[in-house]
Order: structure tokens, then sequence, then C-alpha cells
């Protein structure tokens, strides 16, 4: 029989069943808070702390009030199924190889269990793709009435079946003989309901005065009051107890490491970081670690000596910095300093701080300018030099104290050549220069390159408005871009200054010269084995330049307008390594893209940005930064160099532990940003975080902060595609979080029952951020997302901070049918086909790109009121929001308006209408559904990770 059967195969397994109903007779009863709230258990007496957690069990199928119903698989037999479980060997063979120390599954168990027919018992044939179809019927209860729920689904509250799992109905026939259940939608962990309640809780500031303080989740709208701990926004971290030892960590699989964002925008109504100086003596640091002076130091013999938080050593304090101690050990000064009371702060720095002890000029802005054919018969040389002259020299970023901007600026254009203009202010008519040498790049003049565009105002706009008409006739199609981009890190040198170079380029550079490529797009490659090869650059040619953009204080922006292919893969390392940004817009015209070329620009100009800036994270002794993630270089283990870094850039660092923690004591993180400011000031930014330390799983789950976690496994991901294969990469992905709930499952909830799939309280959105991740753009190669789209996504999530990661992960869903002026924005929705009704209009944002969605039975005066057309007038990519006064267009023009400015980019919107040929594309960022590439739905997705936990456990 069936039962012996698995007895023999799953020797772990409980008792048959008499016991079991013995087990569930006794189990307290589930309480309930709402209906669509998950349960909370009760805990047992004598087991040590409550832990919080979400339980699942299986719900009656209910019917779909959207729409079509979604298909499931094709019922089977009872004898198929225990063909098939005979089939399936109980224990995953792992190995420990996978990225970033994760365990991959060998060839022996593939994650994904095929359907029996598909290859004969012990076979090692590889698994099949990735899609939901793959994972086997799960069996009925109602089938086996005398066997233990051991191979079922996920278990949820709210079961229609009589009695407890494993045993059969009380009264009345059994259902339909094979039908199958399926859970219920409504009932599992969603994004929009957690956000929801996280919103509701947060009263008062967060206020980080102790140790360990869990911050409000990343995505909500909250205050922090900064007493001692940065706020949130500066630094994160994927747990805030840190576990004592190491095997905790190998056990849980849950990472140490941090997400650092030193130059994040914070609220209005939160305090920036006062700027403090130590006149000539320079900053307070420890003799030994060379920590700077945090809130977390002690002072000691009457205020004449400080111990480090981080190495506990003594360190004299300087005369001119000594104050007296009060009755509790502070000093008397303790709130009139910065650094004595706050998590973060910036120092004026000392020559000892700038290179060869000179200090810096203000940085310098240099643009230069495709002018080819293509970029002349597109408009777009002569739109920049437009929007340059009427707006963008208007926003050049300044102080907060200065009433002008220092930044100067220069102008080159290129083809095959490159060519310089003189805009010194003394000249009538601004002057060109052409180099035609390409292979010993120089700039021909350096008195007149860079200029004050308040002082040479007329010589730049005259320039400006020439250089389409010198250009206008031009057949050159070949351009160079490697010479460019020295050419610019040469005039910034000879300058002594950092900046920024802007490129704005059409044409993958084919014209002979260093750095010259050819085209080597082959999208048959995508999502196999070999498409390392496509998204790895070429050559070293463009990292090298990188590399010496970073070391010279100045990044790359490229702002690229292909027709065709461009290798981002190698092109993009310019911009990588010197922490710079790539801009694409395809097939640009004015009409369509002109609007968000400006925009970025000039959130570009005015966002904050360091130059010529070095980060260093310090630790407490115990543990160490052994690992970076993120867009910058490095000479040294420990430093990170950036030509640039702004507000919008994130980088990751993983810990490790070189001996054990001691569980009474607290680990200090301070970051340390040495830069350039944009008035070209010198200055440090210290940001100082302080974490507990555990020995307990209990308390290191409720410590979790799910969204570094995914940022921290997105990036090691995402770092693995030039040297993995996609599936070893989805594999890993799925492993890690399979043992994460498998090792609180074992650890916090041992007393639940073997069908329950149990998630804690911090991770339950961790089932749906993983199915989302390994079926994301960004990693799952397909035909559908070109080569260089798929690099300019990985590029630009190597450097985004938490937020934006679960904005990629779980993109914004908002009804715009029933916008109210003041409930805006709206309820988020979630992220599935079948929460979208016909008649309404939803927008989707995910950070990257916007669509709006109209259903087919929208009403007319709708799409009229908001686009001042008829729907079937509409083109999905030139179809624009009119500026209209009436109250929808208004609406949704302030919803947009609200979503762009959360932003670090200005998303192209697209317009969609139901059953477009294009709905797929929109589809397929509704994540908790499948892709329309392949990929399971988060229903699907939970059954598969609830096999794997069972099979850890096994």
């Amino acid at each position: 029989p069936p039962l012996a059967t698995n007895q023999q195969q799953f020797p772990s397994q409980p008792p048959p069943l008499a016991t079991n109903q013995q087990q569930f007779q006794t189990q307290p009863p589930m309480m309930h808070s709402g209906m669509n709230q998950p349960p909370v258990q009760q805990p047992y007496p004598n087991q040590g702390p409550p832990t919080t957690s979400t339980q699942i069990r299986p719900a009656p199928a209910i019917p779909n009030q959207f729409g079509p119903p979604p298909t499931y698989p094709t019922p089977q037999f009872p004898q198929q199924q225990q063909q098939q479980q005979q089939q399936q060997p109980p224990f995953p063979n792992q190995s420990s190889s996978g990225i970033g120390g994760m365990p991959q599954y060998s060839s022996g168990q593939p994650p994904y269990n095929a359907p029996p027919s598909s290859f004969p018992p012990g076979s090692q044939q590889p698994p099949p793709p990735l899609t939901s179809t793959n994972y086997p019927q799960q069996p009925s209860l109602a089938h086996y009435p005398n066997q233990p729920n051991l191979s079922g689904p996920p278990t949820m509250p709210g079961s229609q079946l009589n009695g407890y799992p494993g045993q059969p109905p009380s009264s009345g026939p059994v259902q339909q003989p094979y039908q199958s259940q399926r859970i219920d939608p409504d009932m599992v962990p969603n994004v929009v309901q957690v956000l929801e309640q996280s919103q509701e809780k947060i009263q008062e500031p967060f206020i980080t005065n102790a140790p360990g303080l869990l911050p409000p989740l990343a995505a909500t709208d909250f205050v922090c009051q900064d007493q001692g701990s940065c706020n949130p926004r500066f630094i994160r971290s994927t747990t805030y107890a840190i576990p004592n030892a190491t095997d905790m960590i190998k056990q849980s699989h849950i990472p140490v490491a941090l997400s650092i964002s030193p130059l994040a925008d914070l609220r209005s109504d939160e305090l920036e970081p006062p700027i403090t100086n130590f006149g000539e003596i320079g900053p307070i640091r420890c003799h030994r670690c060379k920590a700077y002076m945090c809130s977390f130091m002690q002072f000691i013999d009457g205020g004449k000596r400080f111990i480090c938080c981080f190495c506990e050593a003594a360190t004299d304090v300087p005369t001119e910095y000594f104050n007296h101690l009060d009755h509790s050990g502070r000093r008397m000064d303790w709130y009139q300093r910065p650094e004595l009371c706050l998590g973060s702060y910036e120092i004026l720095a000392t020559k000892q701080y700038c290179k060869d002890e000179k200090w810096p000029e203000p940085p310098a802005f240099i643009f230069m300018i495709d002018v080819s054919y293509n970029s002349v018969r597109s408009g777009l040389a002569e739109y920049i030099c437009h929007i340059l002259k009427t707006e963008l020299l208007n926003y050049l970023p300044k102080d907060k104290n200065s009433e002008t901007s220092n930044i100067r600026v220069g102008f080159a254009t290129f083809d095959k050549q490159i060519h310089f203009y003189n805009i010194k202010n003394t000249l009538g008519q601004p002057q060109m220069m052409i180099v035609s040498d390409l292979e010993d790049i120089f700039v021909p003049l350096l008195d007149g390159f860079l200029a004050s565009p308040q002082d040479s105002r007329g010589v730049i706009n005259s320039l400006l408005d020439q250089i389409p008409q010198t250009f206008a006739n031009t057949q050159e199609t070949e351009t160079i871009l490697a010479p460019v981009i020295q050419s610019g890190i040469q005039a910034l040198k000879e300058a002594h200054c950092a900046g920024k170079i802007y490129i704005f380029s059409t044409t993958l550079p084919i014209s002979v010269a260093p750095g010259k490529l050819s085209n080597r797009d082959d999208k048959k490659l995508l999502g196999t084995e070999k498409e390392k090869t496509l998204l790895a650059p070429v050559n070293n040619v463009y990292t090298k330049i990188g590399e010496e953009c970073a070391q010279n204080g100045c990044a790359v922006d490229l702002f690229v307008f292909p027709n065709n292919y461009l290798d981002l893969a190698t092109i993009g390392e310019v911009c990588r390594v010197s922490g710079g940004q790539i801009y694409k817009f395809n097939y640009f015209s004015i009409e369509n893209d002109g609007e968000r070329l400006l925009d970025e620009l000039k959130r570009n100009f005015q966002r904050t940005t360091a130059f010529d800036a070095l980060m260093r994270v310090r630790t407490s002794t115990g543990i160490r930064p052994i690992d970076f993630l993120g867009n910058f270089y490095m000479t040294n283990a420990t430093e990170m160099i950036f030509g640039t870094i702004d507000s919008d850039k994130s980088v990751c660092v993983e810990l490790k532990h070189d001996d054990k923690l001691p569980v009474e004591s607290n680990t200090y993180i301070q970051a340390a940003l040495l830069y350039t400011s944009i008035s070209g000031q010198r200055r440090l930014r210290i940001l100082t975080l302080a974490l507990t330390v555990t020995s307990s799983y209990t308390s290191l789950y409720p410590a979790c902060d799910l969204d570094v976690i995914m940022n921290y496994v997105t990036k090691v991901a995402l770092r693995s595609i030039t040297v993995s294969t996609p599936k070893s990469i989805r594999d890993s992905i799925i492993t890690q979080a399979a043992n994460m709930l498998a090792c609180y499952r074992k650890n916090c909830a041992q007393s639940t029952t073997a069908g329950q799939l149990i998630l804690p309280e911090t991770l339950k959105l961790l089932p749906v951020y993983a199915t989302s991740l390994i079926k994301c753009d960004a990693l799952t190669g397909t035909q559908t997302v070109t080569t260089d789209d798929r690099s300019l996504l990985m590029h630009r999530l190597m450097s985004t901070g938490v937020k934006g990661t679960f904005a990629y992960l779980y993109p914004r869903v908002y009804a715009l049918h029933n916008l109210e002026e003041d409930n805006i924005p709206p309820p988020m929705i979630r992220c599935s086909y079948d929460r979208l009704s016909e008649t309404g209009a939803y927008v989707i944002e995910n950070g990257f790109v916007m669509y709006i969605w109209l259903g087919s039975q929208i009403n007319p005066t709708f799409t009229q009121s908001l686009f001042g057309i008829q729907t079937s007038h509409i083109q999905p990519e030139k179809c624009r929001i009119a500026d209209l006064d009436n109250p929808i267009s208004k609406n949704v023009r302030t919803l947009l308006n609200l979503i762009r400015n959360e932003r670090d980019s200005y998303m192209k919107l697209f317009v969609i209408q139901q059953r477009d040929s294009i709905e797929p594309f929109f589809k397929n960022y509704l994540i908790e559904d499948k892709g329309f590439t392949g990929g399971a739905s988060y229903v699907d997705f939970l059954y598969h990770l609830h096999r794997e936990i069972r099979n850890i456990l096994q």
C-alpha cells in the first residue's frame, strides 16, 4: 500500500495516522484575526520566546471573478502519483559551490521536477526549463484517507475539508474524484497588505537611539530622528542582530551585508548631516584603527582619553578638543557637537586629505556631442544644443548656500575626429580645433576650453547655434568613442579638477581608432549557457579607461541613442568603473523622447553629487568587510574609489566573521566617504550604525530586513551572469530561499505539522520576491529583451538602492479610472491580471518603465479626457497624456509626476489596450502571474518552495 512505500522512502516520516490524530487533537486552535490576514499561532508553553510566523493551509478553489480562470496542470490518477513519488529521490544532492557561497543543486536532483512521463525512473536528464507546468500534480487529500499529509500542497486556513489533514471527510460523498486543490491567492502573504499594515504602524518618527532597532520597510513613508545611529536611508543591514558565529550564518543562509547609500536624499523634515570643522587638528580619530569620532566612543580619565567602540583602544584627546565630563561620564558639550550625538555628520577636511596636499578646484562638466549622419538626421545634435542653451546651463548645480554655480563647462563634437572649441570670454566668436591623430590623444587648447557659463555665455550661445549649422550636411556615418573619453580625462587633468564627461553617442564605434568595436550580437545565445560571452565585455579597453577616470576623480555619463546594437556590455564598463550612468533612448525622436532627455539631464545635474570620492567601511573587532558590490573601482581590498557618486547610487558590502562575537556586546559599522563637493570643498561624510549580537535563531529572524536581503541577493546574482549559467543562478536563488525558511522551520517552529508552510513574519514576502527575481528581465535572457537592454538593466540594478530593488521586483499598480484629488496616490493593487477590471484603467511602474493599461470596456469619455483622442487612435509609444483642464487629466498627471519624482529616472510611458498585440509585455510585469516567457506564478512557486523546504528538513 502507498503508506508502506512512503515509510520506507521517508524514514524520518511521522508515525501512521492514529498518532497523527492525537497530534492534531492536542494542537492549540488557530487564532483568526480577519479573513485576509494570516493567523497567528499560539506559542507552546516552555518553548522560549514566541516567534511570529505566517502559516499556510489549503483552501477550496473559488470562482474567478475577474475573467478567464488560470490554467492548472492536468489532474493525475492515484497510480501516476504513486509512481511519481517513487521516482523522486527523497534527499536532494547539494553542493556548496553556488554563487555567493549559496549551495547549489547538483545534477542528481533537479530543482524543478519534471512530470513522471518525461523521463524514466532513475535517469539523470537535465531538468526542463522553468515553467509552472513542470510542477507535479499535488495529490488531493480525499484520495488517500489513510495517509498522512506529507506530499500534498502547503496547507492553508480556510479549508472546506472535514476533519484534519490526513483524515477522511466525516460525512457526505467524496468531492469530484480527481479534482486538485489549490491555494487561494487571497490567503497568501501579499506585498500590498504588508505595506499597508506597516504604514499603519508608523505613527511616530523612527528614533535611532538604541542599537539593533529594525527600521520601517524601505517602501514606507516614515520620518527618522538621528539620535546615535545614522538614518536607515544611508545604511541598512540585512539583519539588525548579527549572529555571534559563522555557523549560524551557514545554517540560516541569511547573508550579513549592508546596503550603503552615503548621499541618499532625506525628507525635508529630516536633519541633513551637519558640517563640523575641527580646524588645524583635523578629524578626531582612533590612533589604532583610524575610526572617526562617533556617538558610541566612551570618554575616560576625566575626558582626557576615549575608548574606541570598534577596536577598544584608548586614544588621547587633543588639547584643543578637550572638554570635561558630567556625572554620567558624558562630555559637557555632548549636544553641541554633531559627532558626539549623531550617527551622520560631515567634517571639513584638511590639506592632508587632498591630492598633493593642494586644495581642489571646483569640478567641471564636459559635453561631447556626436555629429555623425545619424545624430544630425534625427535632429539629436540640434536638440541637445538647443536645450543646453535655453535650459540646462541655468540648472548647473551649486552648493546650498551659494548664489551661483562654480561649475565650468567645455564643449567638443566628434565623428571620426574630435573637434574642440575655445569659448574664452575675450573672444568674439568660438574657435574650432580639430584633432585627427587618435593614437596619442591630446587636447589642443588648455586656456579657453573650460570656461564659466556666467562669464562666457555669449560665446557659448554662439557656439551652440553654430554646431548644428556646421554639420548640417555631413555624410560621415562612422564614429569613435575611446579617444573621445580619453581627451575629456586629459582636459580635466590639465585643469587640475574633477568632473563629469557627458557623451551623447548614436552608433557603435566602428571607425579605425583605439576602442574600435564590431557587431557581435547574437540573440539566439540569450537564455543559453553561452549568453555570458555576450554580456561580458569583449576586451578591457573601456574598463582601463574607466579606471583612469576613477583615479582622476571624474566619471562618464553615457547618453546613447541607438537604432541597432551598441555593445553596452563593453562600452558600459567605462560608466561602471568610474561611477557614471548609462541612459538609453531607442530610435530617438524629439516628439517621443525630447521631454524625457531634458528631464533626465536636469535630474542628473540637480541631484547631490560627490566627485573624486573614496569610501571605506570599518567594523568592530570580530567581523570585517570581504565583498563589495556596485559600480566603482578598487585598488586594494578595503577602499572603493568613485569618479563620482550621487544620491541615487548605492553599494552592498558583505561582512564575514573573523572570530566569535560576545553576545552581551554590540557591533558597530562606520562608513567614511572622502569627497570633493560641487563647490570644490574637500569633505568627509561619517555614517555610523550600531547593531546587537545574538546566538539565537528566535532573535535573528525577527531582526531581518528582507528589502536589504533581496538587494544583496539581486546584486550577487547579476554579478554572476558573466561567469555562470542562467539555470545555476536561478537554482542558487531558490536554494538560498528554501534554506532560509527551512532553518526557521527547524529552529523556531518545530511544533507545527509537516503539511504546513511556515513563514517568519519578517521574511513572509521572500517567496514572492524570489519568484519575481528568477524570472525578471535582468536575469532571464529571452529574445524579447535585447542584449543591450540586458546590459543596461544589469548596470542600473548594480548601483540601485534598497527602495529601487523593491520597485523592480514588485512593481506598483494604481487604478486611474477612479482617482480622486484628495486620495493621491491611491491604494496599491496586487501585481496580477485577475485584479484588473475590463472597465478600468491602470498604471504600472517598476522604476525603469511605465505602462498605462486600458480595459476593453473602458468608458470612451475617460480616454477622451485623458489623451484628447478616441480609443481607436491610441498608439502605444506615441500616446501622451494631454494637458487638459478636466479632473481626470489633472489627477493622472499629478499621480505620474509623483511617481517619477520618487524614482531616480523619468520612466518612458507606454499605453497598452487590453488584448493588444503588445499586451504580453505589460503582463510580464504582473509578477504574481506566470511570465509570458515562462516562469512560475507566485502560488505555483509556493508549492515548489514548500517541497524544497521539506526535502531539506528530511
